[in-house]
């Protein structure tokens, strides 16, 4: 079964082809600045060595429709594509950022799922419209094709309300459904899938930390299984310093920001966004360039990283403390599966929880699952790559064939 799996954002389209079966990719890239005069189309498939061959365009791409169709030119092309026709894509499995309340589980598109993602906008605004867009144009692309929804959020729903809940007037949560949602959920459930294939042991007996850090970040505490608390709340920025984003704060900062420095909303929002995090520490968000930095002697990205680490570190004791015991932590995405120094000093000084780590372990890099705790650490420390993609066609697959049944 071949799965086309697409992320769609304001300005560009992120898309995989996977052979379900054989946990290949075929084919990915991504579409961006799309709209704009400098869009570029960077497209690769995976030849049959493992390794990739790129394509690379710059013409301008007007719209989506236009960008999802170059896309299906270049996977039927037969110099750079990798199926015959597009009649071969059995589903299309987008990536939906936000389901609210009413997704627990991925679900097979319909008029009522769109109506329900279009009522959850107020929830993500940037990023549920975008997601809409890619839904109603892969659907007159591949009118034969079920569509299928795959939902961040919804791996998050087994929270209770005790740690869901904020704590203001009630009727704000029962009129606008304002409470913590958690986002990453798709990664979360993936590596935590991995980790018990791993430990080969069942995932319902499994107590693990996931920490997913990239550009964004978040962590998950996973009970039997099932998520019970996450760092992220109603929007993505809260939880830990991630490379743009403030994560925690003071709730009444931004008044401050507003009645002391005349502020407007859009100039917190911004900055709280985009111009917090790491960048705001040290003056990038690269954390490859914030970790030379402090070894060329950079004070500030020094600081920078005690707090980033810091605040994982915090929420590694939270956590354990929600869960009551801990199996694993996981370590995934861009920083987790590629900085030795990050996962080392996040865990530094937890002796006294059962998490040591390996130095030796730590310092290697691979693309495979691996430990990196030492031999008397009661508790495991993993590095595992996460493959959001994968999960979504593998979710994709599932609605199709449970369908099917009923």
């Amino acid at each position: 079964m071949k799965i086309l799996v697409i992320n769609t954002g304001s300005s560009s389209i992120k898309y995989e082809l996977l052979d379900v079966e054989d946990r290949k990719i075929l084919a990915g890239g991504l579409a961006e600045k799309i709209g704009e005069e400098s869009s570029i189309l960077t497209h690769r498939i995976v030849l049959p060595n493992g390794e990739s061959e790129k394509n690379v365009d710059e013409s301008m791409i007007a719209d989506h429709r236009e960008g999802l169709n170059r896309i299906v030119g270049l996977l039927v092309d037969p110099k750079h594509g990798v199926i015959a026709d597009k009649a071969e894509i059995s589903a299309v499995g987008h990536r939906v950022v936000h389901g609210g309340e009413a997704f627990h589980s991925t679900v097979i598109i319909d008029e009522d799922v769109v109506a329900a993602i279009k009522k959850n906008i107020p929830l993500a605004p940037l990023h549920n419209p975008s997601n809409l867009m890619g839904i109603e144009v892969a659907g007159s692309i591949f009118p034969d094709a079920p569509q299928v929804a795959v939902f961040d959020t919804a791996f998050h729903q087994t929270i209770p309300s005790h740690a869901y809940l904020y704590a203001i007037p009630y009727e704000m949560y029962e009129r606008h459904k304002v409470r913590r949602y958690g986002f990453h959920g798709i990664s979360h459930a993936y590596v935590s899938e991995r980790a018990a294939e791993y430990l080969g042991r069942p995932l319902t007996e499994l107590n693990l930390i996931t920490i997913h850090i990239g550009n964004g970040a978040s962590m998950a505490a996973i009970k039997n299984g099932k998520s019970v608390d996450t760092t992220m709340g109603m929007t993505p920025l809260a939880g830990l310093v991630m490379g743009t984003r403030s994560g925690d704060i003071d709730p009444a900062l931004p008044f401050f920001m507003a009645d002391y420095l005349g502020m407007s909303l859009q100039e917190i929002d911004r900055l709280l966004n985009k111009e917090s995090g790491l960048k705001g520490l040290c003056g990038t968000n690269d954390m490859r360039e914030v970790i030379k930095n402090m070894e060329n002697g950079d004070k500030r990205a020094t600081v920078a990283l005690d707090i980033y680490t810091y605040r994982i570190k915090k929420y590694i004791g939270a956590y354990f403390a929600a869960l009551g015991s801990v199996d694993a932590i996981i370590f995934t995405a861009g920083v987790g599966e590629h900085a030795p120094l990050i996962r080392g000093k996040s865990c530094q000084g937890l002796n006294r929880l059962g998490i040591e780590i390996d130095t030796r372990k730590n310092a290697v890099l691979s693309v495979s699952i691996r430990e990196i705790n030492t031999q008397n650490s009661e508790v495991k420390v993993l590095v595992i790559p996460t493959n959001e993609e994968l999960k979504i066609a593998r979710e994709t697959k599932k609605a199709i064939e449970e369908s099917e049944l009923k």
